[in-house]
């Protein structure tokens, strides 16, 4: 009666136990994501049995006991990486497992344009609801934030990088910007290390001042160096350097699309048609073409310069003020 009694437990056991292999080993082996992908959010101070729950939400085909005992298995329930996750079709959880605690989040991008004004930035980064906004709306303590991204400046426009910048959901905005500006930083430095001689120019943020004013003054790649060339003489020889973007950078708010003769003779911090030299701060996002241009002006003697009639974007370059005046009735005034 022992007997077989023992040989059925043994027999119960061997069933369970290989009942039990075979589970473990579908649960292993079968693919879990329902359809082509599906998207996960790992979110700060989720627990392992809310990414299961959050997974089964998403009709992962897992089982919570069997999920827990590979997880443990491959050391993954505290690895767990925060982030936003694509989670292909076809994964088994051994695949799933190994993206959560190895693979990359998903990146969102961000853009800066060339030219742009740091308000701009500011924009652009409170209409995106995949970063962390922790800049107060139109409160923005310039000087802290500036210290807080460790600028020894406390204005921060013309110092952040323009580019294309890609981060992980919930990124700060704060993080983002640190980014951009360590990227001016190491940018500057490469070109002022390797500048021409003899520039009227102090220190790397003069040279990001002129800069700025060549990008504001021209698109077109090839005039760059040429109009940098332009600015460099006028400061050299102490000519006023007389460019509209300062003018209109200095209007703020009242600028309307137009620039009056009372706009240029009207003094601001910003008006180069008032004040000899480079205005106290840059006026737009540099890239990296305008800060090797004002780092390397093309030589010659012209000291002018008006837009072309053609809607071009390039530029009639002239030595003489009798030359420029007649380009502008060429081209402005529209007199033959």
């Amino acid at each position: 009666m022992r007997y077989k009694i023992l040989v059925g437990l043994l027999l119960l056991l061997t069933i369970t136990g290989t009942w039990s292999w075979t589970t473990y080993q579908n649960a292993r082996q079968a693919q879990v994501i329902p359809g082509e992908q599906i998207t996960i959010e790992i979110k700060k101070g989720d627990s392992f049995d809310t990414i299961t729950r959050k997974l089964i939400a998403k009709n992962v085909n897992i089982t919570p006991l069997w999920f827990k005992i590979i997880a443990l298995q491959q050391k993954a329930t505290t690895k767990i990486k925060i982030g936003e996750y694509d989670l292909k079709g076809g994964m088994t959880v051994p695949e799933l497992l190994a993206v959560l605690v190895t693979g990359k989040p998903r990146q969102y991008s961000i853009t800066f344009p060339e030219g742009w004004a740091f308000k701009e930035i500011l924009q652009e980064i409170a209409k995106n609801p995949n970063l962390e906004h922790t800049l107060a709306d139109n409160t923005i303590d310039y000087p802290n934030l500036m210290s807080t991204l460790g600028a020894t400046t406390q204005h921060p426009e013309g110092l952040f990088f323009p580019d294309t910048y890609f981060f992980e959901k919930n990124t700060t905005d704060i993080a983002l910007l640190k980014r951009a500006y360590d990227r001016m930083q190491i940018v500057l430095a490469e070109e002022w290390n390797n500048k021409a001689a003899d520039l009227p120019l102090k220190s790397p943020y003069e040279a990001l001042i002129l800069a700025s004013i060549v990008e504001k003054e021209t698109g077109a790649k090839t005039e760059r160096p040429t109009i940098a060339g332009v600015f460099t003489r006028r400061l050299k020889t102490g000519m006023m350097l007389q460019t509209d973007p300062t003018v209109i950078y200095g209007m703020g708010d009242n600028y309307k699309g137009n620039i009056t003769l009372k706009d240029l003779h009207t003094a601001t911090l910003y008006n180069t048609y008032t004040i000899k030299g480079l205005p106290p701060t840059p006026i737009a996002l540099p890239g990296r073409d305008a800060i090797a241009a004002a780092l390397h002006p093309e030589a010659g003697d012209s000291l002018y310069f008006v837009a072309r009639s053609d809607n071009s974007g390039t530029h009639i370059f002239s030595a003489s003020l009798k030359d420029h005046n007649s380009a502008v009735d060429t081209h402005q005034r529209n007199k033959n």
